[in-house]
């Protein structure tokens, strides 16, 4: 009489399932406390010699703003403003690098997944 569920040589695959279970419980938990550090850890991009300065933090959230008297100049705010969006941008840039440095060590080859972070 045959013994009902998985075919011979498939016994094993219960304790597989379990380790990758657990790895991706660990994976998890790895994530979560890189994200805190993430929220902790802050990025400084600074244009204009130091006209302007801007600080986020590796969750992309500007943290601070600094402008210089000396960037302030009524006949020519453009000016400012590109520097502002210049500074801020490369502070996201700087943000994203990082994000992706403490990840990818994590998730291995699906860091690569669009949307993921």
């Amino acid at each position: 009489m045959a013994k009902r569920g998985f075919p011979r040589g498939m016994g094993g695959m219960g304790g597989n399932m379990s380790n990758l279970m657990k790895q991706a419980q660990k994976m998890q938990q790895d994530m979560a406390k890189a994200q805190e550090e993430l929220a902790s850890k802050t990025v400084e991009a600074t244009v204009g010699g130091g006209a302007v300065r801007v600080v986020a933090t590796g969750e992309k959230e500007i943290r601070e703003i600094h402008i210089s008297k000396e960037a302030v100049d009524p006949d020519d705010i453009e000016m400012l403003e590109d520097m502002i969006l210049t500074a801020v941008n490369e502070a996201m840039r700087q943000a994203d690098e990082m994000a992706k440095n403490m990840m990818g060590g994590l998730t291995g080859g699906l860091g690569n997944i669009p949307g993921l972070f």
